[in-house]
């Protein structure tokens, strides 16, 4: 369940911030998300903001929201971050350039947190390469399958020019056997498998095959490897998969592929063909 749709309407009819500081734009976030009856336990939280340069007085806020929420019989707890819009005495759930049709929900986010560079997930290049890419991507997402080996393959070429730097994002609600295929390809890599992302991509499952054994077959075909279901349970293997989770959370990473270009997000995907190579 997503608060921020409900979170929409209430905003855009009610905004009356008068030259907001960030106090008063949690506590407008509380107060519209807390008037439901069922969301308890609500916490709101600012973890970051960034001026809007081709919208001038504009900021964009980003915000995480947790609660537990009531549906039905069943309680869920959600944990959530959202991007909203504040201008003087005006706050939105979007933004979009008139003149240019950018919605800046899909290309404002915060600069990447270098603590997020972690040797783990460098799978070219090295710490003082000139440029540092960073990929988010799910290994059955059909423009992930797409874009994702061509832009490795190029990139590797060329390690002193990129650092690149990989984070497993599985879409389990469009497709399901990719956590198990990604928690599989950091089992190998761990076990001394080299190129395990690269031959995610080369894997021939149905994306909504939930069976993990069927999985795990697939992926040991490919690789020649024998990952067990015991082996994707590892503590070794789980914590690099939440780290990865919790990279994209931070990051406001909520579609595949995701890429960063030094630290700014890259909305087209394709800056880093514009870099010089030697």
């Amino acid at each position: 369940m997503s608060l921020m749709p409900k979170l929409s309407t209430i905003l855009l009819l009610s905004a009356s911030l008068m030259a907001a500081t960030d106090t008063e734009v949690v506590s407008f976030l509380k107060k519209g998300i807390g008037n439901n009856p069922n969301v308890s336990n609500l916490q709101v939280v600012i973890n970051g903001k960034k001026n809007i340069s081709a919208m001038s007085g504009w900021q964009a806020y980003f915000v995480n929201i947790e609660a537990d929420v009531k549906q039905g019989n069943d309680n869920r707890h959600i944990n959530q971050n959202g991007t909203y819009f504040v201008s003087g005495n005006v706050m939105a759930p979007e933004l979009v350039n008139l003149k240019t049709g950018e919605r800046f929900n899909d290309t404002i986010a915060p600069d990447f947190n270098d603590s997020f560079y972690a040797k783990t997930n460098r799978i070219s290049g090295d710490a003082n390469s000139e440029n540092k890419i960073v990929i988010f991507s799910d290994p059955l997402c059909p423009f992930c399958r797409r874009y994702v080996p061509e832009a490795l393959a190029y990139m590797m070429k060329y390690p002193k020019v990129f650092a690149v730097y990989y984070y497993h994002f599985p879409l389990a609600a469009l497709h399901p056997a990719s956590v198990t295929l990604t928690k599989a390809a950091i089992a190998a890599e761990q076990n001394g498998t080299d190129n395990a992302i690269l031959g995610l991509y080369k894997i021939d499952i149905n994306p909504n095959e939930k069976d993990e054994q069927v999985i795990l077959d697939a992926f040991n075909k490919v690789f020649g490897t024998k990952i067990s279901s015991a082996d994707i349970r590892r503590p070794s293997v789980l914590k690099q998969f939440d780290f990865d989770q919790n990279a994209a959370q931070s990051m406001m990473v909520n579609g595949t592929p995701t890429v960063f270009l030094n630290g700014q997000k890259d909305p087209s995907k394709n800056k880093y063909k514009e870099i010089k190579v030697k």
